[in-house]
């Protein structure tokens, strides 16, 4: 039961930095420890000074630290300033525009390159860019101007951009009811068995650490949300794949989850675990080769290489595709020789 069932009387002061439902499958477990493996940075001594001051709100009642969250939950988490995401300030980066017309964009992002403001990067992102470049972007449902989808900061590749509340509806809705086509280039760990196959699995929050995402099964298949992601092998290169992965969902991380789920971790992935040595030998040279791999791409092996639609006014099908970047071009030539070597050897 709800500790107080009194709503913050200067709730329209505040401003809502977090909002959360709770999953089905989820177990009685405190607020403070449930928060922490969602607000990214957060301690727990931050998050109970926060109920203390009634700043977090369970179904829109002031609960303390203790409350336990219970399946559908709904939590809000508010502050008497403004999120640091939504002071957008436009920033004259450049962009690299594949194609532009008065419905949309499409563009390549760069590795390194934030999608959007959030905690720990709220400028330099691609929506201070596109602000800065085109006016009166119309906001998503995250009032983030004219996003559609997103990729990693560390993935490069092909994003849509809306420019108009028409173009934005309807390709959120194509989005949603997964008839876009996405394909990505990915450099994995390990030699993949099969030429080609399918990854199912709900996806959701890792238990333990709260950067990452994992797969969820057997007894906990229920948690999460459904993924499904398809592969095929482009190139086996001794201890790493070069593959395609098509998406037919798009949960965040899904890949990079799914790709480890199968025993192939995305070569260079820190947060997933490979920037170690997953796969080869234990000769100091092999070490030295790896190393200089990790140099060459200084981040996981991922490429949104190609992006398909319907155009939102034109009806007409879409499609584009872009180089893989010279940094990952240049790690796959790499293992290309070796992978000769092992072959002649």
């Amino acid at each position: 039961m709800v500790e107080s069932n009194e709503l913050l009387e200067n709730e329209s002061e505040l401003h809502e930095h977090y909002m959360f439902t709770v999953e089905k499958g989820q177990q009685p477990l405190r607020i403070d420890k449930y928060l922490m493996n969602f607000v990214e940075n957060a301690t727990r001594n931050k998050i109970q000074a926060a109920a203390k001051n009634g700043s977090i709100l369970v179904n829109e009642a002031a609960v303390k630290s203790n409350y336990k969250v219970k399946p559908y939950d709904k939590i809000r988490v508010l502050f008497e300033h403004p999120p640091y995401e939504n002071l957008l300030v436009p920033e004259d980066i450049p962009i690299d525009v594949v194609y532009e017309d008065d419905a949309l964009l499409v563009v390549n992002k760069a590795p390194g390159m934030v999608v959007h403001p959030g905690h720990g990067n709220y400028s330099g992102t691609l929506i201070n860019a596109l602000t800065f470049h085109f006016e009166n972007l119309p906001n998503n449902s995250s009032n983030r101007p004219g996003l559609v989808h997103r990729i990693d900061k560390d993935t490069s590749g092909l994003l849509v951009v809306a420019k108009t509340e028409i173009a934005m509806a309807h390709l959120s809705a194509q989005f949603k009811a997964k008839t876009s086509e996405r394909e990505y280039v990915a450099l994995v760990w390990g030699n993949i068995d099969a030429d080609k196959g399918t990854i199912e699995g709900n996806i959701g929050r890792h238990p333990k650490n709260r950067l990452q995402n994992t797969v969820y099964f057997g007894d906990e298949a229920d948690k999460g949300k459904p993924a499904v992601t398809h592969y095929k092998v482009l190139q086996r290169l001794g201890y790493v794949t070069l593959v395609t992965c098509k998406l037919e969902t798009g949960r965040t991380h899904q890949i990079r989850v799914h790709m480890k789920h199968i025993g192939h971790t995305l070569f260079n992935d820190e947060r997933y675990g490979g920037e170690r040595i997953l796969k080869g030998t234990t000769f100091t040279k092999y070490k030295q080769f790896v190393d200089n791999c990790f140099k060459t791409l200084p981040r996981q092996a991922l490429h949104a290489k190609t992006l398909g639609f319907v155009h939102p006014t034109t009806g007409k099908t879409m499609s584009f595709t872009t180089e893989i970047p010279q940094d990952m071009q240049a790690c796959i030539k790499k293992w290309e020789t070796y992978s000769n070597h092992l072959i002649e050897d």
